[in-house]
């Protein structure tokens, strides 16, 4: 049988299955059934394939089940997120590594359009998806609309 072991997110979840796709590789699971799966919520587990055709998963082990915390902070983008901003372009994004676990985007806009793309950004599946790769439990998006900045932190524990 079939078996892979990995962090998945939650895409869709009903009473009686759950689609659960691989945040590495993108790869969808459908689960004949689960335990209380949410949308969204970010799972660590070994699935395996039922036989005979192996198109329906089963979770054998789950290591861990946590839900990423969205949050539209009211706080300015940091000092090194601004500095990043004056040096890119409208529509750029700068990726940086955080010390230790997370990382931190920064991205520009035009500053009309800062409070569409922090909505975009916290109803984004694949928002949550780079927390999981990240290791982050928090993602928060700070903004400044007079300088067209959004300063999006994925966040550990």
């Amino acid at each position: 049988m079939t078996e892979k072991t990995g962090t998945f997110l939650v895409t869709e979840a009903d009473d009686e299955s759950a689609i659960l796709r691989d945040v590495e590789t993108g790869q969808i699971h459908t689960l004949a059934e689960h335990d209380g799966y949410e949308q969204r919520e970010v799972v660590g587990a070994t699935l395996e394939a039922e036989p005979p055709m192996e198109v329906v998963w089963t979770v054998v082990e789950e290591s861990y089940r946590r839900t990423v915390e969205l949050v539209d902070s009211d706080l300015s983008p940091t000092q090194q997120a601004m500095e990043i901003a004056e040096e890119q372009a409208v529509g750029e994004l700068e990726r940086v590594e955080r010390a230790g676990t997370g990382e931190i985007h920064v991205l520009s806009v035009p500053p009309e359009q800062v409070p569409d793309a922090v909505e975009d950004v916290l109803e984004d599946e694949e928002t949550v998806a780079r927390a999981a790769r990240v290791g982050a439990v928090r993602v928060e998006v700070r903004s400044d609309a007079d300088a067209g900045v959004l300063n999006v932190r994925y966040l550990p524990d």
